[in-house]
């Protein structure tokens, strides 16, 4: 089996982090989103992890190439074209007859994976929102998908896509992507995998809803919060200072200073960081980043960035300054 996982998008809702740094990489309870991804994946002993790179890939690469020995490939998404051109250019990488397991590199899942590949089937993660206007949505007869339609304004259900495909052959998957690109079908001036699945439909191949509950999109910064107190949560670690108190969950790396100061809940603090005098809580503050005298609420701090003398919700971006 193969896993492909897009990381080429430039993340724009999640600026001004993502004018320094890809969307994936950004921290979340203790590491990078794709961190949490790769590990998921590498449980599933896959043959190898192909990764779509494009904005930025030099880092998304370093970062794989520091942190694991896994069979991972990279994949040069050379123009943003959409979500089912970057599975499009991995065709290459995945033989007929071969099963994939396709998930988006901002989305994490909480879900045991296992029964999903070994059950067979083709599955497409989704979960019933209030309003999936902005997300690929299924026309479904029980779990049976019927239909898709990509960011409807009028949606002809609730279940939106959340990212996770699973194909018992990739084969049928690439066949519809190569004519999506051949005949230039695209939905809102890009190549969308629903058109493609949409094409996999008519063609006589079935796909079942996967409802997954456990789903948490880090596209922008209310979301990215969210994710991170749920996952500190059930993988935050306990961390005793002495000259700070510490209100878990949290995760603080070792490498990070804490002095005369209050930390948590849900607070990710990483590596090299310095925080004294202030409190920290439902907040993730970047690599060598430093808050001073400082009280932070649904903050986001990037890396290096410097914070002093202020008390107010902030979204700080790489080496910026607040004081």
């Amino acid at each position: 089996m193969k896993a492909v996982i897009p990381v080429a998008g430039v993340g724009t809702r999640l600026r001004p982090h993502t004018h320094t740094v890809p969307k994936a990489l950004l921290q979340v309870a203790g590491k990078p989103i794709l961190g949490h991804i790769i590990d998921t994946v590498a449980s599933l002993q896959v043959d190898e992890i192909i990764l779509v790179v494009g904005y930025m890939r030099e880092k998304i690469e370093d970062y794989v190439s520091r942190n694991y020995s896994l069979p991972i490939r990279a994949v040069v998404q050379e123009e943003p074209k959409g979500l089912g051109h970057a599975v499009y250019v991995t065709r290459e990488s995945v033989a007929d007859g071969e099963p994939l397991l396709v998930i988006l590199g901002d989305t994490i899942f909480d879900l045991d994976f296992s029964p999903i590949v070994k059950g067979g089937g083709n599955l497409i993660g989704v979960r019933e929102i209030e309003d999936p206007r902005r997300f690929g949505v299924v026309k479904s007869q029980g779990t049976r998908i019927e239909g898709f339609v990509e960011k409807p304004e009028r949606p002809p259900s609730n279940l939106a896509i959340v990212g996770l495909y699973y194909f018992t052959d990739g084969g049928p998957l690439f066949s519809a992507l190569d004519e999506v690109v051949r005949r230039n079908i695209r939905t809102r001036g890009e190549y969308q995998l629903t058109d493609a699945l949409q094409l996999m439909l008519e063609r006589g191949h079935e796909m079942t809803c996967l409802h997954i509950e456990g789903w948490f999109d880090c596209g922008n910064r209310e979301t990215l919060l969210e994710t991170n107190r749920y996952l500190l949560d059930r993988v935050g670690k306990p961390a005793d200072l002495e000259t700070a108190i510490v209100v878990p969950p949290v995760s603080i790396d070792p490498a990070a200073t804490v002095e005369n100061s209050i930390v948590g809940p849900y607070a990710s603090v990483a590596a090299g960081a310095v925080i004294r005098n202030s409190i920290v809580r439902n907040s993730i503050v970047g690599e060598r980043a430093t808050v001073e005298s400082t009280s932070l609420e649904g903050s986001l701090i990037g890396d290096n960035a410097v914070v002093r003398d202020v008390c107010r919700r902030l979204n700080v971006g790489d080496s910026s300054e607040v004081a």
